[in-house]
């Protein structure tokens, strides 16, 4: 059994917290939160995950060296705002090829880099590897049939974090495609927030497939051209995440979607979701990313103006339909 420690106690750390502990691994749980560590030693839960118990050997902690210290692996679960924050606090204390899986999903718009990017810069001598997918904290917490990649640039490391997470409810793949996994499981949540303003508006199911499809499409062109393997992107972390996210409930981001669609201030909307909004933060980078490697990115570049400079969400859908007419696919051949 391995020794883990959860960076974070939000709703997806505590739901790897639930999985890993279930399956006998020795597991402490960080948070520079006193309260939030308080809260989740006294009740054994999480507010936000009714109904999902944490196993009583789950042990609590706000110590720095304490968390990291004698771990075979440490999970980043933090916020994605928070992870190079996290990683510089604590990188004095973490050793020199320490495992950390980060499990947060997000790009940073100052600099564009990746989360791992991120924790690479601030503990060069770790070994930094990604989980993502098609995931909800909700059904993960209570042991429902759930798959995810693990993304390494070592063979070694994936295969090793792919042993430890992997049970009988969670099945984990591998890839190299670091990049490519984490830019699918950042981007699917701008395109999210879009499938979520169509619900919002009353449109129905062809223009959330639309969505889709097209937002998968903006995903891969962009994936391409940054150096990502394509079938990463018709994959889990690709498509797999994206569908999940923009077809359930349990997405913050169609959530959020869906009140800006009603005609909510971005503020507003925020509020009633009542936790972070990861497409918010990567919406601005993602169309930086852009042009940078001069792709179009026609939806996520109105999810932005809907966010952030006030465009009418219904006059966003009418030019995406407007549009210069085009074939669907580059190399049509009549």
């Amino acid at each position: 059994m391995a020794k883990v420690t959860v960076l974070g106690g939000g709703t997806w750390g505590i739901g790897l917290t639930i999985l890993l502990a279930s399956a006998g691994h020795d597991v402490l749980v960080w948070s520079a939160v006193e309260s939030e560590i308080e809260m989740l030693s006294s009740a054994h839960e999480h507010k936000m995950l009714p109904g999902a118990k944490i196993p009583e050997s789950v042990r609590y902690t706000t110590d720095d060296k304490e968390a990291v210290t004698d771990r075979d692996i440490l999970v980043m679960a933090v916020a994605s705002s928070f992870t190079r924050s996290t990683a510089k606090r604590l990188a004095p204390l973490i050793k020199d090829g320490q495992v950390i899986v980060d499990v947060a999903k997000g790009i940073e718009e100052g600099t564009l880099m990746t989360l791992s990017e991120q924790i690479e810069q601030e503990i060069p001598g770790a070994d930094v590897c990604v989980l993502s997918g098609p995931t909800h904290a909700e059904e993960v917490s209570h042991l429902m049939p759930t798959t995810i990649v693990v993304a390494s640039h070592k063979r070694e490391t994936a295969l090793f974090v792919q042993d430890v997470f992997m049970t009988e409810t969670f099945r984990v793949y591998t890839s190299s495609d670091v990049k490519g996994v984490e830019l699918g499981g950042s981007l699917k949540n701008v395109v999210a927030l879009a499938a979520g303003i169509a619900d919002g508006l009353g449109y129905g199911d062809n223009a959330k497939a639309a969505l889709i499809t097209r937002g998968i499409a903006e995903i891969t062109r962009l994936g391409v051209k940054m150096g990502c393997m394509p079938e990463t992107f018709s994959g889990l972390t690709g498509i797999g995440d994206l569908i999940v996210t923009c077809a359930s409930m349990h997405s913050r981001n169609r959530r959020c979607g869906i009140l800006l669609g009603q005609g909510k201030s971005l503020e507003e909307a925020q509020k009633e979701v009542g936790m972070v909004v990861e497409g918010i933060f990567s919406a601005k980078a993602a169309i930086a990313l852009g042009r940078k490697y001069e792709v179009d990115l026609p939806i996520i570049e109105q999810v932005n103006l809907i966010l952030f400079e006030g465009k009418d969400a219904a006059a966003a859908v009418r030019e995406l339909m407007i549009r210069e007419k085009k074939d669907e696919v580059s190399d049509t051949q009549w």
